[in-house]
């Protein structure tokens, strides 16, 4: 597979994007950045194709107020662009990196880390294939996700809970995530399979 450059997104462009998001065209319940990119690691390691229309709906939680046609053009190129930027790292073996701090140690104005928003999104993906994620190897998938759950804080399963509590462990497992996103591909994606 060769790269187009052109396809993958610049610093500026998650900018731009970043703003939109965080704009009133969009809904109060539209994913920020760090959320959307949470989703599309997700949607590009799931077993099974989640058709464009879907996770443009979950990223925007409905039609954005647009302020012109070009203005849906670029700002749809550019989750295309994440999304492709995202799906070539993937492919090429390249660790992800996470459009925020591995870390589930708040800054000083934060109720929720950054790192927590990506995997509740991270998570939020994964729900929507779930039989096709859990369906062939649950303990091994459920396993390799363990990270992404922790930091997540969506489980009331004790195993999970107790993690939280360490907080040396769970930071380690928060500093796995780039790890696991590449295991997680390769065990839905790898030839053998």
């Amino acid at each position: 597979m060769t790269v187009n450059t052109a396809a993958l997104i610049t610093e500026d462009e998650l900018d731009i994007l970043e703003e939109f998001l965080f704009s009133p065209a969009v809904s109060e319940e539209a994913l920020d950045l760090i959320s959307a990119h949470g989703l599309l690691c997700a949607v590009n390691i799931s077993p099974v194709k989640v058709p464009e229309a879907e996770w443009l709906g979950l990223v925007f939680d409905g039609e954005p107020k647009w302020a012109s046609d070009a203005q849906k053009t670029e700002i749809v190129g550019l989750l295309r662009k994440l999304n492709n930027t995202i799906s070539n790292d993937l492919y090429s073996d390249q660790e992800i990196l996470l459009p925020c701090e591995l870390t589930l140690e708040p800054e000083e104005d934060e109720e929720v880390t950054e790192i927590t928003l990506w995997a509740q999104s991270f998570m939020e993906g994964v729900f929507i294939r779930e039989d096709d994620w859990f369906g062939q190897d649950e303990e091994e998938v459920a396993g390799l996700l363990l990270p992404i759950m922790v930091a997540s804080d969506l489980f009331e399963d004790s195993e999970i809970t107790d993690i939280r509590k360490d907080r040396a462990l769970s930071e380690e497992m928060c500093e796995q995530i780039p790890e696991v996103l590449i295991d997680l591909y390769l065990h839905f994606h790898s030839p053998e399979k």
